[in-house]
């Protein structure tokens, strides 16, 4: 997982009907939806399109638009609500997005396990949190036993259920 330093962020924040478009421009999900399709077009012919999307926004519905889009920041307005984990989740596994996937708002280092596992591959931490702390809770366990977004559960090569004393 990367962590996103503010500073060196290529992604902007844009308005489409303020100024000139950015090489990597960041929308905030109703000013997307406020374009027709052909502004939609000219601006995806005209740079890299990120979008904000709010932790209540059913995914589902942005699907068909997906391929286009190379980065989708999903907010976490508070730590202890989790739609974006449920989001990211269906992102990566339902609908197959490939592109990058960001966590934004209130992002403490105690997430970032539940981040990576949940489809997540940037964070953007709050301002109060220590980045050498989030990396060392990355390597905390190297393994897990339930398969998650990133890494599906594998069944040992060779080896039969039974021969690791699981019931079929």
């Amino acid at each position: 997982m990367k962590f996103i330093d503010s500073s060196r962020d290529p992604w902007r924040a844009h308005e489409p009907a303020h100024g000139p478009t950015p090489t990597h421009a960041l929308l905030d999900l109703r000013h997307w939806l406020d374009l027709d399709p052909a502004g939609r077009e000219r601006l995806s012919r005209s740079s890299r399109i990120g979008l904000l999307l709010p932790n209540d926004f059913e995914v589902e519905a942005l699907a068909p638009e997906l391929p286009g889009v190379a980065l989708l920041a999903l907010q976490f307005p508070k730590w202890t609500d989790g739609r974006a984990y449920t989001q990211a989740r269906l992102l990566r596994l339902r609908h197959r997005y490939t592109g990058e996937l960001r966590a934004t708002g209130q992002v403490l280092v105690d997430m970032v396990l539940p981040l990576a596992r949940s489809g997540f591959d940037a964070a953007q931490l709050r301002e109060d949190q220590d980045l050498l702390a989030a990396r060392r809770a990355l390597e905390f366990f190297p393994g897990h036993y339930q398969a998650d977004a990133r890494q599906p559960l594998q069944r040992p090569v060779g080896l039969g259920w039974a021969a690791l004393g699981v019931a079929a």
